[in-house]
């Protein structure tokens, strides 16, 4: 694939304020944590991939527009130089992937501020505040509450008749607007909300992962596997005591399990040494509590992020266990599209080092209609799953979106 030849320059520059308030509207580029992260905006290149291959082909255009690029870094930290932000479909045969190299990119690590430019772009900051949706409504996507229930029930059925250990079924809400929704609205509220989660936003997809699919820096490899969760209930003293029981939870640590299981062996081909804690911790975040397990691996030389995050999709955490039947479930009796929901979402940079998350807790715009998105849940399900359970935890689950886009001014 032909690439163009990109003339790259990153400098240092003075504390211009939190990051995702430089954003200006249209199609805004986002990849924030605490006080730490990525922003860009325009367009210098982008490419768009599909398929089983997809992962193998962005990886190829990226190999060959960063050996013509033309780069000055004065800055040399993760995120500097030349950087694209990338989302990929759940399942490549049924939706496209994106990579996108923004004209300016402004970062902040380890205390440093930095604007990068692409082509000698127009790096001026916007500062303008984003509208609030307006007239917002929330519908069920088909299949509806009640009929996803149904589907839950169905697949605990396949579970107990022994076609897969551990299936991902996830559903959708739509919100409506009258008036195209400018999702740095629903980005601030997010990072505000959710101080602990990866904040993003790439080609209309926006949300708030709490799930690392994996961070490679310097050799190191590291991902955060979530899966066994538990709604908070409002009351602090209730929360602890259920927090407790959350790891003696059968069902859960079984859920938990299956995720670590098929992160490792998805990471094993690819490094020198790998460490699994033998037991999880517990993640709370305001909405719900999870079991949480942090692997971290030395990776092989010459591995990349994109590498790694094409070997570890789809996990058991957003798809099942075995992979391929736990698909084949979902594609058969789920009945939605998910697109690039669940799918990696983060950046890559010229070393190949990055940061992919699980589009997780997240909403896609309809680019036919950009006063309409798409929210997006999914539970789990294991033979102990009941399907009220986990209806009431997808609601919990689509609670960071719908406030997000809720939010008061």
């Amino acid at each position: 694939m032909a690439v163009p030849s990109l003339i790259v320059q990153t400098l240092p520059v003075a504390d211009p304020g939190p990051l995702l308030e430089l954003l200006p509207a249209g199609s805004p580029l986002a990849w924030v944590r605490g006080n730490e992260g990525l922003v860009g905006w325009g367009r210098a290149v982008s490419v768009q991939v599909s398929g089983a291959s997809r992962f193998a082909d962005a990886e190829a255009w990226w190999t060959a527009l960063v050996a013509t690029a033309e780069v000055e870094d004065d800055v040399r930290l993760p995120g500097s130089g030349l950087v694209c932000f990338g989302s990929f479909a759940f399942d490549g045969s049924r939706a496209s992937s994106v990579l996108v190299v923004p004209s300016v990119v402004v970062g902040q690590r380890d205390g440093v501020w930095w604007v990068t430019t692409v082509q000698g772009a127009d790096d001026a900051f916007a500062r303008d505040s984003p509208p609030a949706p307006v007239g917002l409504t929330l519908t069920d996507d088909a299949p509806d509450g009640a009929a996803w229930a149904e589907i839950v029930a169905e697949g605990v059925a396949r579970i107990e008749a022994g076609e897969v250990s551990k299936v991902v079924l996830a559903r959708a809400v739509v919100a409506k607007a009258l008036e195209p929704v400018d999702v740095r609205w629903p980005l601030r509220a997010l990072f505000r909300d959710y101080p602990s989660c990866w904040t993003f936003a790439v080609e209309g997809l926006v949300g708030a992962t709490p799930e690392m699919l994996v961070r490679l820096r310097d050799g190191v490899a590291t991902s955060r596997v979530l899966a066994g969760t538990l709604r908070r209930s409002g009351d602090s003293n209730e929360d602890l005591r259920r927090g407790g029981m959350l790891p003696r939870s059968i069902k859960d640590v079984e859920e938990h399990g299956y995720a670590v299981g098929s992160v490792a062996d998805s990471l094993a081909p690819h490094v020198l040494s790998i460490d699994v804690p033998a037991a999880p911790f517990v993640l709370e975040l305001p909405n719900v509590m999870h079991l949480a397990t942090d692997v971290r691996a030395v990776v092989r030389p010459g591995t990349s992020s994109l590498a790694l995050a094409a070997a570890l999709h789809p996990s058991a955490a957003v798809c099942g266990t075995p992979t391929a039947d736990a698909l084949a479930v979902i594609t058969e009796l789920e009945g939605m599209e998910r697109g690039r929901y669940a799918g990696p979402v983060g950046w890559t940079g010229a070393s190949g080092d990055g940061e992919w998350g699980i589009a997780l807790r997240c909403g896609q715009v309809d680019a036919a209609d950009p006063s309409r998105l798409r929210l997006f849940a999914g539970c789990g399900i294991v033979a102990g799953s009941k399907p009220r359970d986990e209806l009431a935890e997808s609601v919990a689950k689509l609670l960071p979106m719908t406030a997000a886009l809720t939010a008061p001014a």
